[in-house]
């Protein structure tokens, strides 16, 4: 299993009125986790656009434990938690950089698609793409 992780510093915009992280923003973070785990396996997402996939959500689920505020630092983790040759599920935690305490952990279930948005067996379309995922992920 491959964890990556990536700093973001909040911004004046992320926050509500209550001076905290509005809910639906910890899923924008999440995809910045996601983007820079393919990154740093060797697939961005400007890579697996160009060989002609896509994985849209499917389902995304967040568990909000503590705040993060404005300026404050947070370290987005991000992992294949389980693949399977039509979808792939992402794992992401976010702490606060300076104390490691957990903010919020949750995941996003994406499938497999083409060009034409139909579903596609990874294993078989992406076979290498598909390989390394499975040999990173958590659950087979």
């Amino acid at each position: 299993m491959k964890k990556v992780s990536t700093e973001y510093r909040v911004l004046y915009a992320d926050i509500d009125a209550l001076g905290v992280v509005y809910h639906s923003n910890y899923f924008v973070m999440f995809e910045r986790g996601r983007g820079e785990f393919f990154r740093q396996i060797g697939y961005p997402y400007a890579e697996l656009e160009r060989i002609g996939v896509a994985f849209p959500c499917t389902e995304a689920w967040c568990e909000y434990k503590l705040p993060a505020k404005y300026d404050d630092l947070v370290e987005i983790t991000a992992w294949a938690s389980k693949i399977s040759y039509t979808r792939i599920w992402m794992q992401c935690e976010i702490r606060l950089k300076e104390t490691g305490e957990l903010l919020v952990k949750g995941h996003t279930v994406h499938a497999f698609v083409g060009k034409d948005l139909k579903p596609i067996r990874a294993n078989k379309v992406i076979p290498e793409f598909y390989a390394l995922l499975y040999g990173l992920a958590e659950e087979k």
